[in-house]
């Protein structure tokens, strides 16, 4: 006789049901305890409820407060979850535990991956590599398909010249049901109630909460935006919040796909002559390399790794722009316009998280563990295993290059070029010193001023200090980004 499964928030898809009977817990606490983006919240309940209307008589869908109220003291076996916080309540509740899913490759996978490397050396394009060789995903033989395993050098184009947007079609979008309209009455009453409090815009839902939903999602983006994928994946305009980005990892961080079935579907449609191989391959590395890597590196790194990371020293505090999702209380027009988007969807696409939000955040030195849980926080796809790597190692360089070997830091001149936010912003990419100066060119150089005794061991940041050295007004701009109050 089958133990009842426990299901998670994040384990909603078939890949989680082995055919036994479903635990589902809606627990208000889980909502209560954190800030979270508006249109978050709303997903969460809904691909809940949704889930439990699927499985009718099979599942026993629960509500309470936390989830020891109703758990306690019962037997259940689970799918090992994605959170130390989770793990925890499992091993306490005396769960039976299944091992994880939901990734291309195990934990155990990864353990003999990494056996013997130091934390420096567990490179991500070397795992994804060794994923491709061992898959044989794009693979001839023992040989890459198109004799290279990455074409990131081709997929860096800046969106094209005078656009407004790709001209693409808008992309797949669900119809709201009787669950999404009881869902937001609860939110509407549990914010008045004072049980929760949440940021951001409430909203049509703009993504999959169903395995059909999720499903017609991924159909959507190889039709319509796979082969643009490619080359415009770092690129931004004002007029087009998409692009060509297939805002996947909504319902992959949700489990209603598997992450191998998106790559087998966008393969089968390279070999199909639909897809170029570069844009074919740039999924592929996000998914099988990257998303693979975060999970396995949150796990390997240990449960202190972001608070234990902070090899720069930033401590400034998260700004209440940030916080409040106030693009309105920002000049910068890329800072204000990626502000606005996320309050508007609880999405921005991954150039505008890293070279605006997170570059932003990199210069100004805000705490990095602050700006994890900010991320998780408003963002729809955010979860406490994809961030650490993600914000606190890739984005603010906080564990000194176990993620990325330098920071991610760039003036106004990389944002000038792959968007076109710049047009009509007050400030001017090219000024880094007087009224017009833009806080990301200048404060480029603020922050290559005030890390440079802790980065001045890494190679690959010789040329920028020798740049700084050179500077002849260095001392003024960094006391002006010191006083700046205007951003």
């Amino acid at each position: 006789m089958h133990l009842p499964r426990l299901l998670f928030a994040d384990q909603l898809g078939p890949h989680y049901d082995d055919g036994g009977p479903i635990v589902l817990v809606e627990a208000t606490a889980v909502l209560g305890r954190r800030t979270y983006h508006r249109a978050k919240a709303h997903l969460i309940l809904s691909a809940l409820r949704h889930r439990a209307r699927e499985l009718g008589d099979r599942v026993e869908f629960l509500h309470a407060e936390h989830y020891r109220d109703v758990l306690d003291g019962r037997e259940l076996e689970v799918i090992n979850p994605t959170s130390w916080g989770a793990r925890a309540l499992v091993a306490e509740l005396g769960a039976s535990v299944l091992p994880s899913r939901g990734f291309v490759t195990s934990e155990q996978d990864f353990a003999g991956w990494a056996d013997g490397r130091p934390a420096s050396r567990l490179v991500m394009e070397k795992f994804y590599r060794h994923v491709r060789t061992t898959t044989g995903i794009l693979m001839r033989g023992p040989e890459p398909e198109g004799g290279r395993f990455n074409f990131d050098h081709d997929n860096r184009q800046p969106p094209p010249k005078n656009a407004v947007g790709l001209g693409l079609p808008d992309p797949w979008a669900p119809v709201e049901d009787d669950i999404d309209a009881e869902v937001r009455r609860d939110l509407d009453r549990l914010v008045a109630e004072g049980r929760v409090h949440l940021i951001g815009q409430d909203g049509p839902r703009r993504f999959a909460a169903t395995r059909a939903e999720a499903l017609a999602a991924l159909d959507d983006f190889i039709e319509t935006r796979l082969s643009d994928f490619g080359p415009f994946e770092d690129a931004s305009l004002i007029g087009d919040s998409t692009m060509a980005h297939s805002r996947l990892s909504v319902p992959l961080n949700l489990g209603l796909l598997h992450p191998r079935e998106v790559i087998d579907a966008v393969v089968a449609a390279y070999h199909a002559g639909q897809v170029p191989l570069p844009s074919a391959e740039a999924v592929v590395r996000q998914i099988m390399g990257w998303r693979d890597w975060v999970w396995h590196l949150y796990w390997h790194l240990g449960e202190n790794y972001v608070a234990e990371s902070n090899f720069l020293a930033a401590h400034e505090p998260l700004p209440p722009a940030f916080l409040e999702l106030d693009g309105g209380a920002v000049e910068a027009r890329c800072v204000s316009h990626v502000l606005d988007e996320v309050s508007r969807t609880g999405w921005a696409h991954h150039i505008q998280r890293l070279m605006i939000l997170g570059n932003w955040s990199l210069q100004r030195g805000y705490e990095p563990s602050a700006l994890s849980d900010w991320f998780i926080n408003a963002f729809v796809d955010g979860t406490p295993w994809v961030m650490p790597a993600n914000v606190v190692g890739m984005s603010q360089h906080a564990d000194g290059g176990i993620v990325a070997t330098k920071p991610y830091a760039s003036g106004g001149a990389y944002i000038s070029k792959m968007t076109d936010f710049c047009g009509g912003c007050r400030f001017n990419p090219k000024i880094r010193l007087g009224p017009e100066a833009c806080p990301f060119t200048a404060g480029y150089w603020a922050f290559l001023d005030r890390v440079e005794p802790l980065i001045r061991g890494n190679h690959r940041m010789a040329q920028p200090l020798a740049g700084l050295r050179r500077l002849v007004d260095r001392e003024e701009v960094v006391a002006q980004e010191r006083e700046r109050t205007s951003w």
